[in-house]
């Protein structure tokens, strides 16, 4: 009795909440921190959420965990056993930490086709030493009483060496954009082009006009900031880190001006003190448009 209990719990979910159907795009921000433990943010990890399908901009820390409380507001395509693709800015640890989790959990709970994963080089080299480092608990679920399954926990690396289109599917096209990370050789953001939206998504960048042309008036512009008035205030060594390795508000103000998106999204916000209300506030003293500074599980 207690192996069928095994398995039931397993495979179980908690029942969905009735919710009203919508067959617009959805963004669905799943995590919007950084490196700094914030209880009230996960690691970075935007939804593109469409056709009854989602696709993922990074793997931070609580990945999984944040797609189930997202699948019980109703975003059933988040359900975690259905998480197969997501696509890597950069591999920097608060934007792969969910590596482990994104891989195996959903396998655990039932999903039975292989992750995709899209990301710069070393990615696939990140993805073998993960599974070297779970071989023990690979051989127990498969080869114990758990029987799981092989299919689930297939892995497919697709390393992305430049701009370009990387993925394509009947609901969306993806296509990287090389963006400059501080001293990263490789780091991208993401556009996605569905049959209703344009979205871009920068991921960790330093002012880019890659950006901005490859948003050039989309509906959504998801942006990684920092506050220009508290980095001023800053008199340490992560000054000159965050002056070359992320974007200022009033930086974003002007990439905002020429990308010409229909709503301003800010995420992976590098507050140093400030409120989001303050971020909103500085990008709004020089640009006219729509600005809002997001929260996990918020949907846009």
């Amino acid at each position: 009795m207690w192996f069928l209990a095994l398995i039931s719990c397993r495979l179980a979910e908690p029942p969905v909440p009735v919710a009203e159907v919508t067959q617009e795009t959805q963004v669905v921000l799943l995590g919007t921190g950084t490196p700094v433990p914030d209880p009230d943010r996960s690691g970075p990890c935007v939804a593109i959420v469409t056709d009854g399908q989602a696709y993922l901009v990074d793997m931070g820390p609580g990945v999984v965990r944040r797609a189930e409380a997202a699948r019980r507001k109703g975003l059933t395509p988040l359900s975690p056993r259905l998480l197969d693709r997501v696509f890597v800015t950069h591999l920097h640890s608060d934007h792969t930490a969910g590596f482990p989790d994104l891989w195996l959990s959903p396998w655990v709970i039932g999903r039975n086709t292989a992750l995709q994963v899209y990301g710069p080089p070393g990615i696939r080299s990140m993805s073998e030493h993960i599974r070297q480092a779970w071989s023990a608990d690979l051989a127990m679920r498969m080869e114990g009483l758990e029987a799981q399954e092989p299919e689930g926990i297939a892995m497919e690396v697709h390393e992305i060496d430049g701009s370009g289109v990387v993925y394509r599917d009947e609901a969306v096209e993806v296509t990287a954009i090389a963006v400059p990370h501080g001293s990263w050789t490789h780091a991208y953001g993401y556009r996605f082009e569905t049959r209703d939206r344009v979205i871009v998504v920068s991921g960790d960048t330093a002012p880019s006009e890659a950006i901005a042309r490859a948003c050039n008036g989309c509906d959504l512009l998801v942006h990684e900031v920092y506050s220009e008035a508290a980095w001023s205030r800053i008199r340490d060594p992560n000054r000159d880190y965050h002056g070359n390795f992320h974007t200022s508000t009033v930086e974003l103000a002007k990439i905002a001006e020429a990308a010409r998106p229909k709503t301003l999204l800010l995420y992976h916000q590098l507050h140093m003190g400030a409120s989001d209300a303050l971020l909103v506030q500085e990008i709004e003293q020089l640009w006219e448009g729509t600005v809002i500074s997001g929260v996990d599980l918020g949907v846009y």
